[in-house]
């Protein structure tokens, strides 16, 4: 594994924007306001000569209320795990009495201890250093995580702290794990359910809808398979969202939706099924993912309140009837082993290889068995099919007159694609392309002959009419 480097500070020091300098990547959500990060956020710096783990954590403020209690938690969770801690504190706010009470928890851990003293931009940076100069850091840098200056002294001040006997990893994009986005609205269970498939509290749950704000991929392997999975904000309808935040967080929710491979959207079986819940499904589908549909808080529920919960998922979910809708409860576990079942057979589905000649046979059988209605009196010709692509699985169809097909005709097709080849769980697209015409746009060029005798009858015709 990669050695561990955390950012650990008061809250709004600057810690996600470093966290996105260092990682050069705009992962964490950064706002001007404190409390924003929650959850501890990883991330990978391969700026330096040797990679090495970044996690971004919360504030810790000291106050003694719920949430700040929760994120100090995952903080402390985050020390715990590094071997190197990057103290951030905030030059323009100075030295504050909070910064003494966090250095001594963090001299408690015995790890090594790097100050970075962010804000710089503008200031004396060594009258900045000398105000910190109590602390007794000796690697104690100044930077402008905002504007990318000081990150790289810094980096070069970490790499040597770090252990040398730690093995690097692939590359994240050689990872061959299912990245798996749970979406939903607020207060769904996201969180519960993926610290229910670890078997600990990584994510912070709370009744408190909108506890989470950045997306936050964890991995996790079960049953041999390994998996990202990316717990995502809760999303609102567009007129209740507010904050600016907010905001941000269903942008970043929506990102790591196109992101993923499969969607695991989240409904709540104890409300009823809201238009949220079916603008979420539609995302899902327009970016061609993978979808299962997890029905939490089943647990409870008695068989009159199941029945009706069925019956509106039935009549309102028509249009994904090809996905999978497992009923399940995050907070006791129960369905878990179907719904993970569910997801690896949609993403085996959507990742599923086609053969042209496979679907051109397919093609064949389909048009014999009901052929598309006629256009002008001419119906559209179906020739042959190819793969196009996968994720989701995309069919190409080679005919005449194919832009006349009616939308009917086409889901007749998906259908038909989507049952030959058990494609269920995962969005089929298909592509019609028209034949050209070799002679479109050619002028006929007679011969010479061929124009003598247009001559001859023209002279003919003129003759007759007298």
């Amino acid at each position: 594994m990669l050695p561990v480097v955390a950012l650990v500070g008061r809250p709004n020091v600057g810690k996600s924007t470093l966290f996105n300098a260092l990682t050069r990547s705009r992962d964490a959500l950064v706002a001007d306001m404190p409390g924003v990060t929650r959850d501890r956020h990883y991330g990978v710096c391969r700026t330096g000569e040797r990679p090495f783990v970044v996690v971004d954590t919360g504030g810790l403020s000291g106050v003694e209320e719920a949430m700040d209690v929760l994120t100090a938690q995952q903080v402390r969770l985050a020390i715990e795990e590094a071997q190197l801690l990057v103290f951030v504190v905030d030059a323009r706010d100075g030295l504050l009495p909070q910064d003494h009470v966090i250095l001594g928890e963090l001299r408690r851990s015995g790890k090594p201890i790097i100050a970075a003293v962010n804000k710089t931009d503008g200031l004396d940076e060594q009258d900045a250093l000398a105000e910190f100069a109590s602390f007794g850091i000796g690697a104690t840098l100044p930077l402008s995580a905002a504007h990318n200056r000081g990150t790289e002294e810094l980096i070069a001040t970490v790499l040597p702290l770090l252990p040398a006997d730690e093995a690097e990893t692939a590359d994240e994009d050689e990872d061959d794990s299912i990245r798996v986005a749970i979406v939903g609205r607020p207060n769904a269970g996201k969180s519960t359910l993926i610290n229910r498939l670890l078997g600990e509290e990584r994510l912070i749950v709370s009744n408190v809808a909108g506890t989470t704000r950045d997306p936050i991929r964890v991995p996790l392997e079960r049953d041999g398979r390994r998996y990202t999975l990316i717990d995502t904000a809760g999303v609102r309808r567009k007129a209740r969202v507010e904050e600016a935040v907010e905001k941000f967080s269903v942008i970043k929710t929506l990102q790591s939706m196109a992101a993923a491979q499969v969607v695991v959207v989240m409904i709540d079986a104890r409300e009823n099924l809201a238009d949220q819940d079916l603008t979420l499904i539609g995302h899902a589908v327009d970016e061609g993912r993978a979808l299962v549909i997890a029905v939490n808080k089943w647990d409870g529920m008695d068989a009159y309140q199941r029945e009706q919960c069925q019956r509106a998922l039935e009549r309102r979910l028509v249009f994904v009837d090809w996905a999978k809708q497992v009923f399940i409860s995050a907070l006791h576990g129960s369905g878990l082993r179907e719904l993970m079942r569910a997801v690896v057979r949609a993403h085996a589905a959507a990742t599923k290889e086609l053969g042209s000649s496979e679907l051109t046979k397919t093609l064949e059988k389909a048009y014999e068995s009901y052929q598309p209605p006629l256009v002008r009196g001419h119906a559209p010709k179906l020739r042959f099919a190819h793969p196009g692509g996968s994720n989701p699985p995309t069919i190409v169809i080679h005919g005449s007159r194919t832009k006349h097909i009616a939308p009917a005709y086409q889901r007749y097709l998906e259908n038909f694609f989507r049952k030959r080849f058990r494609l269920e769980g995962t969005p089929i697209r298909i592509s019609f392309r028209d034949g050209d015409n070799p002679f479109a746009g050619k002028k006929n060029v007679l011969t010479e002959g061929q124009i003598r005798k247009r001559q001859r009858m023209i002279r003919e015709m003129k003759k007759r009419k007298r």
